[in-house]
């Protein structure tokens, strides 16, 4: 922007138009005419350098650089509406958002312990979400998603604005009903052909795994392939095949008799990496769990 100032009356205008979706229905609540308005938008997006709308079939729709803005919008301007009560004492400031993210594949008790950590800080409202890797670095990089948790991260050139840092670090094991443990008798040999339930190629573990069953001129019989954690134990525990876990998440399961460490895996480890994105208005909770977190 070349030090101009933002022109709020013009980010007000852009922030109608895009929950209106519609130039008329925004200059029908703003009372403006729509050709002002629409000179109005053009002037704020010459200002910005860049384009906040496209037009398809006649319809506006928001670009990466417009859900970005709108998203500081409805930032500034909730936060201008809570300085003005605050300051009139009509109310307390609301509590502080934090939206949390995860993959499918992390353990809930990850999630629970970064919860639990969240509110110590601070009292505030949390919101969980779970996705897929790509859907949470778009809604990290979007501000939709204040902290992420994954055991993978990102290619070096999709990291330009996101930061992390690794929470936990575990020794992968092979972890079966008590029907097997007689396999850890010439582990790791005695595990080749037998059933195992597996991480999707989402999982970086997944990749270490095949890569240390090379190593090891081991061949298994993959009968199921699932991200949750959850679906993972349930079929190890019945019975159905073993499963590559670090101990930390199994751990209650192995207290009660359930799983068996059949074996630990030579030089593989699974990483949990906390995950930010670079933010102008930064979230006061999040940037204290970046600081300080860890399982």
């Amino acid at each position: 922007m070349n030090k101009q100032w933002l022109n709020y009356h013009h980010l007000y205008y852009f922030m109608t138009i895009a929950e209106l979706n519609s130039i008329s229905k925004a200059a029908e609540k703003l009372l403006l005419g729509q050709p002002t308005l629409s000179a109005q938008l053009k002037q704020f997006e010459d200002t910005l350098g860049v384009q906040l709308f496209e037009r398809q079939h006649k319809k506006l729709i928001l670009t990466e650089h417009g859900a970005l803005a709108l998203e500081y919008a409805r930032n500034i301007f909730k936060l201008g509406g809570e300085m003005y009560e605050a300051l009139h004492d009509r109310l307390k400031p609301s509590k502080i958002n934090v939206q949390l993210g995860a993959l499918d594949s992390v353990p809930k008790q990850v999630m629970l312990q970064l919860t639990q950590a969240a509110l110590k800080i601070s009292p505030c409202s949390i919101s969980l979400v779970e996705g897929k890797f790509d859907e949470l670095m778009r809604d990290l990089g979007a501000h939709k998603v204040d902290l992420a948790i994954t055991n993978f991260l990102p290619k070096l050139e999709s990291t330009k604005g996101l930061y992390h840092k690794v929470i936990s670090k575990k020794t992968v094991g092979i972890y079966g009903s008590p029907e097997y443990k007689r396999l850890r008798k010439n582990f790791p040999k005695s595990i080749d052909g037998q059933p195992f339930v597996l991480p999707t190629y989402d999982s970086q573990m997944r990749y270490d795994l095949e890569h240390w069953l090379r190593l090891n001129q081991l061949t298994i019989d993959v009968v199921a392939e699932t991200q949750d954690t959850a679906l993972k134990k349930l079929m190890a525990v019945n019975n159905m095949a073993m499963i590559p876990a670090a101990s930390h998440t199994v751990r209650r399961q192995v207290f009660a008799g359930e799983l068996v460490l059949i074996g630990e895996l030579e030089n593989v480890t699974e990483e949990l990496y906390l995950i930010s994105s670079q933010r102008k208005i930064a979230n006061p909770v999040a940037a204290e769990l970046m600081k300080s977190f860890a399982l």
